[in-house]
C-alpha cells in the first residue's frame, strides 16, 4: 500500500537517493529544501514522476501538509556548509526538529530522524557503540551541528515518550556517493576532484587519523529497514555505517588507485579544530534488529563516485555555491 511521505532535504545528496528509492516503491514522495545545498539537478530522475512533489522550504518554519511518514534529513551536514552560517545550522537541527515533530504529531506519521556519527565527538571509546555518550566540545566550531544533532535526538525522545511518537533514529557515519558536492570539503570529494584535475592530493595532519566509509546505496537500504522492518517500540538510535576503518593516507591511494594520473600524496595542512582522529561504527544492534550491513566494497564505490565527478568536471555542469 503506498504512502505519502514527506523527506525534509531532498533535494540533497542523501534526500536525493532516498526520494528514489521511496518513488520506486510506489509511494508518493513530497521533497521540502531550501537548496541552501541541495540542488534540483540531483533530483532529475524524479521530476517528471507523477508522484513527485517539490517545494521550496526551510524547515525551521512550520509546514502544513498531510503524510504518512516523515523522513528529517534538513542540515547542512558538511563542516564547511554548516560553519558557514554555524546559528542558522543549530537553527535548522533543532528548530526543524520541533517543526517535523510537531508535524508527525498531528498527523500521526511515522518519524524518521537522520543524526549522526558527530554526537560521539572525539571518541574515547572506539568502535563507537550507540550506548556510548560521546566526548562533544559544546564551545568549539564544530559543536552547531553535533550539539545541535544531539539536542534534536532529545526532542525525538521526548516526543515519543510524552506524545507516543512512532520515531526512528539513525546515526550516520560517513557516507559517500554519486551527487556529493564536489565543494563540500569532505574528505572523498576533496580526493577525488584533485585527483582527476591532476593536483596534488592534500592530507590533513599525518594522514593516519581514520574514518570507515558507508556506500549510500547501502546507508538508504539500512534506513529502509530501520523504517519498515522494525517494530514500533524499536526507537534507535542505530549506527548505520560501515564498521571497516581506513586511514585518511590509505583513502587517497585508493583514489589514485580508481582515478589513475600523477597526483601525489601532500601532507599540507593541520588538522582542523576538533576533528576526530577516530571514527568507527560498532553495527552489531544494526545487524541484530535490521539484518543489515554494507555491501558494496569500497573500490566499486570510489569507481562510481569518480564516474560521476568525472561526468561532473568534463560536463562543467552548474553546481550551486553554498551561500548564493
Amino acid at each position: 500500500m503506498s504512502k505519502r511521505i514527506l523527506v525534509t532535504g531532498g533535494a540533497g545528496f542523501l534526500g536525493s537517493h532516498l526520494c528514489e528509492r521511496l518513488l520506486a516503491q510506489g509511494n508518493d514522495v513530497l521533497c521540502v529544501d531550501n537548496y541552501f545545498t541541495g540542488t534540483k539537478q540531483n533530483l532529475a530522475a524524479c521530476l517528471d514522476n507523477p508522484r513527485f512533489e517539490l517545494m521550496r522550504h526551510d524547515v525551521t518554519f512550520p509546514l502544513y501538509v498531510e503524510v504518512d511518514e516523515i523522513y528529517n534529513l534538513a542540515c547542512p551536514a558538511s563542516p564547511i556548509h554548516y560553519q558557514h552560517d554555524p546559528v542558522q545550522t543549530t537553527k535548522t537541527s533543532v528548530h526543524g526538529a520541533i517543526n517535523m515533530l510537531g508535524l508527525a504529531k498531528r498527523t500521526r506519521a511515522k518519524i524518521f530522524q537522520s543524526s549522526t556519527s558527530e554526537v560521539y565527538g572525539d571518541p574515547t571509546v572506539h568502535p563507537q557503540v550507540e550506548s556510548y555518550r560521546g566526548n562533544v566540545n559544546p564551545l568549539g566550531p564544530r559543536a552547531c551541528y553535533d550539539e545541535g544533532k544531539r539536542c534534536a535526538e532529545t526532542l525525538f525522545f521526548d516526543y515519543w515518550r510524552q506524545h507516543k511518537l512512532r520515531i526512528k533514529v539513525a546515526r550516520i557515519f560517513n557516507t559517500y556517493g554519486p551527487r556529493m558536492h564536489p565543494n563540500d570539503g569532505r574528505v572523498v570529494s576533496n580526493f577525488i576532484v584533485q585527483a582527476l584535475k591532476g593536483e596534488d592530493i592534500t592530507l590533513y595532519g599525518d594522514g593516519t587519523q581514520t574514518r570507515a566509509f558507508c556506500y549510500v546505496d547501502d546507508q538508504i537500504e539500512g534506513w529502509m529497514r530501520l523504517v519498515n522492518d522494525t517494530p514500533d517500540d524499536f526507537t534507535g538510535p542505530v549506527n548505520i555505517g560501515n564498521p571497516v576503518e581506513i586511514s585518511m593516507k590509505q583513502l587517497a591511494e585508493a583514489v589514485l588507485k580508481v582515478v589513475g594520473g600523477k597526483s601525489k600524496l601532500v601532507i599540507a595542512r593541520p588538522l582542523p579544530v576538533d576533528d576526530p582522529l577516530q571514527r568507527c561504527p560498532d553495527i552489531t544492534l544494526a545487524r541484530e534488529k535490521l539484518k543489515w550491513e554494507p555491501k558494496v566494497p569500497l573500490e566499486q564505490g570510489l569507481k562510481n563516485t569518480v564516474e560521476y565527478f568525472d561526468g561532473l568536471l568534463r560536463g562543467n555542469n552548474h553546481v550551486s555555491r553554498v551561500g548564493r
